[in-house]
């Protein structure tokens, strides 16, 4: 059983799956399974492995599942001689505490556009331990010579790649295009994706410009609304290695489920078309 526990933690890993491990670290009385029993628990509610069934077990899957949105480990603790064990039928009793981890697996993160900004972005990221994709339709730009800690670097057009690629639930997309077109074409593949973070560059005005078009084609408002628009801490950055600085601090906060004032981040998109 922990063979296929410890496998699955690899290939969550290498996906950049969202999965958080579930360890009984504690166990008195008899407890149905011994100290060291795993169960990993993914965001969609998967389980490989056991730390003994009944609704103590469904109970700390729950809390994985929390554990995975807020980023913070935690330890549960579950009295086996109490009325759970009756009303599900165990027949053991004791007491249990289990411990409970996010894994943290690189994310992938795809940068749409191959600019200045997204060689110093790419850079950036890859050194806090993301996994960068970058694309843009110009060969010139998108190749392994300006982006050589990428995972890899596609050259095609941006709206097709963004349409055919898979990315997972867990995947972060910086749209930092040439321009407001290509923006928009690369949003407008995207849309209704669910995606951990969605953020493109640009003005308030291009940012208002874009999400209305955004609306006038049908996208869902609560994922417009989802946007990180303007992109990137606001800490006056000017220069392209600033500008990236700042979207790369972005990332890592919202990696790390950290609460940040709204007021010093980028914020998310807002028109009056939705209300405030």
């Amino acid at each position: 059983m922990q063979e296929s526990v410890f496998a699955a933690i690899v290939r969550a890993l290498d996906a950049g799956d969202d999965a958080a491990l579930v360890t009984i670290i504690a166990a008195r009385g008899s407890t149905p399974q011994r100290v060291g029993a795993k169960m990993l628990v993914f965001a969609d509610g998967r389980t490989v492995g056991t730390i003994g069934g009944g609704c103590y077990e469904s109970d700390a899957a729950g809390k994985a599942r929390e554990s995975l949105r807020t980023r913070q480990p935690r330890v549960a603790t579950y009295d086996l001689t109490d009325d759970v064990a009756e009303e599900t039928g165990l027949i053991c009793g004791g007491r249990m505490e289990v411990f409970i981890e996010p894994l943290d697996a690189a994310p992938h993160l795809y940068v749409i556009g191959a600019g200045h900004v997204s060689q110093h972005l790419a850079r950036l990221a890859g050194d806090v331990g993301f996994r960068v994709h970058v694309v843009d339709d110009r060969s010139a730009f998108a190749n392994p010579e300006r982006f050589p800690t990428a995972v890899d670097v596609t050259a095609e057009d941006i709206e097709h790649y963004l349409r055919t690629t898979p990315m997972p639930g867990t995947a972060f997309v910086v749209v930092v295009t040439r321009g407001h077109t290509h923006d928009l074409d690369a949003l407008r593949a995207l849309a209704g994706r669910s995606l951990r973070y969605l953020g493109m560059i640009g003005s308030r005005a291009k940012v208002k410009q874009v999400g209305d078009a955004l609306l006038a084609d049908g996208a869902p408002p609560e994922w417009v609304r989802a946007i990180h628009a303007p992109i990137g801490l606001r800490i006056g950055a000017i220069t392209p290695e600033e500008i990236a600085v700042s979207i790369v601090a972005e990332l890592i906060a919202v990696r790390r489920g950290a609460t940040t004032d709204r007021a010093a981040v980028g914020q998310p998109m807002r028109w009056s078309t939705l209300g405030s």
